[in-house]
């Protein structure tokens, strides 16, 4: 979890980069066909085809369509936004994954556990820096971004049982590939030669993330690997402080703790309680 985090950052600094060239869901689609590229080679040289048979096809397309909706929600926020911002508000997925865990997995949560949900919230308030006239619209992006990454966590646990790692991963970007063709008429630009090499590089390191967050789940339950995710954080600032020579403000940065505390204490009670 702490290497595909890591990785997983990266790739989002390399996509913040592009946005300046490339439409959103251009990138989406570019990205995606190498991704699926590189997953159907690693199959084919693997004999490992027998990892595309689906058996839970619920939850593998509810998995697919939250990745979709929190790619383009979290890429359209990196556009207006720091990657440390931005990483920090989307890191609001345990506080959703918690509060939805009562009605989706019909989890008992304690006045502690909601508790930690409402000061994370407030995390997430001091994050998004609001104005006297409210919070940022731009703001709204990676905290929608969050909502479905919860949905994806939730999904993504009910499939460990049943589907492979690789089938999971590339059946989700098949659905981003094919998400991005639809923002086609809305205008693709003339890609260079400089910007297929990131793309390249954004989609390598993040097939390899996906791989090793997915792997995680397998292994452990989520209580036991969320923690971990926190290190994105760390990883975000110091990649937004080298690429853009941005720190966060104090309020981002109290946000930030306060969130990943609210995660954290979480977290804790979950693994308390079990």
């Amino acid at each position: 979890m702490i290497a595909g985090s890591a990785l997983l950052t990266s790739s989002d600094a390399v996509v913040k980069w592009l946005t300046d060239e490339l439409p959103v869901g251009q990138i989406m689609t570019l990205r995606g066909l190498v991704v699926m590229a590189l997953i159907s080679a690693v199959l084919t040289g693997g004999r490992q085809i027998h990892a595309l048979r689906v058996h839970n096809r619920r939850d593998l397309a509810l998995r697919a369509l939250m990745v979709v909706l929190a790619t383009f929600l979290f890429l359209v926020g990196l556009r207006y936004m720091p990657l440390a911002d931005a990483t920090a508000i989307a890191f609001a997925t345990p506080l959703f994954t918690t509060a939805l865990a009562v009605p989706l997995l019909g989890e008992q949560v304690g006045w502690r556990r909601w508790t930690a949900v409402v000061v994370g919230f407030g995390g997430v308030l001091l994050a998004a820096q609001p104005s006297g006239s409210g919070i940022a619209w731009a703001a709204l992006l990676p905290l929608g971004a969050a909502l479905c990454a919860a949905l994806r966590d939730i999904a993504t646990r009910r499939l460990h049982l049943t589907e492979a790692s690789m089938g999971i991963l590339f059946y989700t970007s098949a659905a981003v590939t094919l998400s991005g063709l639809i923002t086609v008429p809305w205008g693709w630009q003339a890609v260079s030669l400089e910007a297929w090499g990131l793309l390249a590089l954004s989609a390598l390191v993040m097939t390899a993330a996906h791989y090793f967050q997915i792997e995680a789940f397998r292994y452990a339950d989520t209580a036991t690997v969320a923690p971990f995710r926190y290190f994105a954080l760390v990883w975000a600032v110091v990649l937004g402080f080298l690429i853009w020579g941005s720190l966060p403000g104090w309020m981002v940065t109290a946000g930030i703790l306060v969130i990943a505390g609210s995660g954290l204490y979480i977290w804790h009670r979950e693994v308390r309680v079990r």
